[in-house]
């Protein structure tokens, strides 16, 4: 049966990279591992926020790394969804990770690019090990740079790239990184990639699958693909037999 990754929490139904939306998937056995997204506020804190800019998941405007950690955690990240979801925050990544210790796997992507949050994956690296949570999180990320710097820091925790489409010489690429996990988005990925990936011990992550007619035909691809979804009531229709 296909792992199943809870997307941003449980996103469709709590609001994204919440500890309303994370603690959902906590809560939920059959749920194998969170992903998250994590940035730097101006004064240097690990934030959990998709988008650079905040209007579109908060009731604040403006980039995330123009505010500090504090003036980001008054801001409003529920009502968006919700109104009854109103007055929940943007968390500090070591909230999640004292939410989340032991409790589940998380999938960390660093929001950056070049240049962009100088020193975040250090401080990532350092708050996953003062949690002593090396086994229990995958790092990965759309600039490479990144996850090669990730695995540079920290050999014992697990990474990789990010893709959307289907680059040349895959396999290479992630083992060219250090990586041992391939995230990449479904609709490039085939069974001939998931297999050649899983013969050479390299975990693969399939985003973001929503619909149950996109489940079925990701879980039919390999058995060991992981399917990262907004929605894990409908991973469980297909691979569980709701």
């Amino acid at each position: 049966m296909n792992p199943c990754v809870a997307h941003r929490g449980w996103s469709g139904d709590a609001p994204e990279n919440t500890l309303a939306a994370i603690a959902l998937a906590a809560a939920d056995p059959d749920i194998s591992m969170i992903e998250i997204d994590v940035q730097l506020s101006r004064d240097g804190v690990p934030v959990v926020i998709h988008d650079n800019c905040l209007d579109r998941t908060t009731n604040g405007s403006g980039r995330v790394k123009d505010f500090t950690a504090d003036e980001l955690r008054r801001l409003d990240a529920g009502s968006w969804f919700s109104p009854a979801f109103a007055g929940q925050i943007i968390p500090l990544l070591s909230e999640v990770l004292e939410l989340t210790q032991g409790k589940k796997l998380l999938d960390i992507e660093i929001k950056t690019l070049p240049g962009l949050y100088p020193g975040l994956e250090e401080k990532a690296v350092e708050l996953i090990r003062k949690f002593d949570m090396q086994d229990q999180v995958v790092l990965t990320s759309f600039d490479h740079y990144a996850v090669a710097k990730a695995k540079a820091l920290a050999p014992e925790i697990k990474a990789g790239p990010l893709v959307s489409g289907r680059p040349l010489k895959l396999v290479e690429m992630v083992e060219e990184l250090g990586g041992s996990v391939l995230a990449i988005d479904y609709e490039y990925l085939t069974a001939e990639t998931a297999r050649t990936m899983h013969e050479r011990g390299i975990q693969v992550v399939a985003w973001t699958v929503n619909s149950l007619a996109d489940i079925r035909a990701v879980a039919e691809l390999h058995p060991a693909i992981q399917i990262c979804t907004n929605y894990p009531q409908h991973w469980k229709q297909v691979c569980r037999g709701w």
